[in-house]
């Protein structure tokens, strides 16, 4: 098995309304096994990569491939290789957690006990176990955020990707579900994370790129990347190399 996870090769896309691409001839590596992290301001097309990358939009030019597989438009036998927890809600929020999970690992193509025994484990280690058969609707953020987690590695993805999976929750559920996410990877899952939470980031990665205007400007590891742009921390690095201005219009 190859030793790289996410192979991007010379990946173009744009929009329609917009004259300019969002990216073009993108070409990115991320070896397996990596906790990587791809942080960018708003509109820097980090939401629109990943979407590329799961399959939700089709670029115009290049190749993804995943764990060795390319990425072809209405090939559903490439679910069982990724996971993908977004930044929105993605499930039914009149079923119960239970529901929902026999729902996805029928769309993952599961076996019914399969099914049943991951989404006890998951219920359990994300503590929902005691809510199980409650409607989602009635959960708090927190709650909802560790629903979305779970469809998202029922299937036990080998890469998962996480579109700001702790927005919105206390201290407490972003501490757990970090040091989940650390066992998945510690386990074998490769890890690509993005999020405005950089003090998480942190944390949680062990690798990182910096994406503005639809291009890589800086890559390493945190410890890399502050001694090379001499920044004392994330934050202060992501300011240096993405500027001061307004990025959220």
């Amino acid at each position: 098995m190859s030793n790289t996870a996410i192979c991007i090769r010379s990946l173009s896309f744009s929009y329609e309304a917009q004259s300019l691409p969002i990216f073009k001839e993108l070409d990115l590596d991320i070896s397996a096994g990596r906790r990587f992290g791809l942080f960018g301001p708003n509109g820097a097309g980090k939401t629109t990569l990943i979407n590329c990358m799961t399959g939700l939009l089709q670029p115009q030019d290049g190749t993804v491939e995943l764990m060795g597989r390319q990425l072809r438009t209405h090939d559903t036998s490439i679910r069982s290789v990724f996971g993908f927890v977004p930044q929105d809600f993605s499930f039914y929020h009149e079923l119960s957690p239970m529901e929902n999970l026999a729902f996805f690992g029928a769309w993952y193509g599961m076996q019914p006990k399969k099914i049943r025994e991951r989404s006890k484990a998951l219920l359990d280690v994300l503590g929902l176990a005691d809510v199980a058969n409650r409607q989602v609707g009635q959960f708090s953020g927190g709650m909802k955020r560790r629903v979305n987690l779970a469809i998202g590695v029922l299937h036990e993805p080998a890469i998962l990707f996480l579109d700001e999976p702790t927005v919105g929750v206390d201290v407490q559920t972003r501490h757990a579900m970090i040091g989940y996410l650390k066992q998945l990877n510690a386990a074998g899952t490769t890890l690509l994370y993005t999020s405005h939470q950089l003090k998480e980031a942190e944390q949680l990665c062990n690798e990182m790129a910096l994406f503005d205007h639809g291009r890589i400007i800086a890559r390493g590891t945190l410890e890399q990347l502050l001694t090379e742009n001499g920044a004392t921390d994330l934050e202060a690095l992501f300011i240096q190399l993405t500027g001061h201005d307004y990025r959220d219009g």
